[in-house]
């Protein structure tokens, strides 16, 4: 029981901090890095087996040079760039999430912050000035996941390009090494 209260420690110190949607984008930004690392891993250890396979699988054709077999390889390409480019979607909304949720964190940190100036009759800065605090936390984290999460998907996009770039070449010199 006492490790489930450790456990819950941080969380319920999260709740006090911004309040439950500072947990929500707390969720969100796992999902969001846990998605991040998956598609590292892919890209690392997965892509480059499949990329391999392409290859072999593409020079163990007879024929390359008609039209029907550049479509072919066009086709097996794209679908093999597909892959590394499928959870590119959910990655960017995901991150368009992040700052609009970080904006209804605010929103509701100061209605609770003037709700609580409103019944108590003592209209202190100070309290005002903790609450304010207290309702920018929910923005300032949502904006910093969005960040880190755009630069990601920003590095995602370069590698998907330089890939299809280089997939395309290694398939058309694997032809001429084979002719030659």
């Amino acid at each position: 029981m006492q490790k489930l209260t450790q456990w819950l420690e941080p969380l319920e110190r999260l709740l006090d901090a911004g309040g439950w949607v500072l947990v929500v984008l707390a969720v969100v930004a796992v999902v969001l890095f846990a998605m991040a690392f998956e598609r590292w891993w892919y890209y690392r250890v997965t892509w480059r087996l499949a990329r391999r396979s392409l290859l072999k699988r593409w020079t163990a054709r007879e024929e390359h040079r008609s039209w029907s077999a550049g479509i072919l390889r066009q086709v097996w390409a794209d679908e093999l760039i597909m892959r590394l480019r499928r959870p590119l979607p959910w990655l960017k909304l995901l991150v368009a999430l992040c700052p609009l949720l970080g904006l209804l964190g605010t929103v509701t940190g100061m209605i609770v912050v003037f709700d609580s100036l409103a019944l108590s009759d003592t209209h202190q800065a100070r309290a005002m000035a903790d609450g304010v605090a207290r309702a920018t936390l929910p923005t300032l984290t949502g904006m910093a996941v969005a960040v880190v999460g755009l630069l990601f998907i920003s590095r995602l996009e370069h590698v998907i390009r330089r890939e299809d770039q280089r997939l395309h070449d290694r398939l058309a010199r694997a032809v001429e090494d084979a002719h030659a």
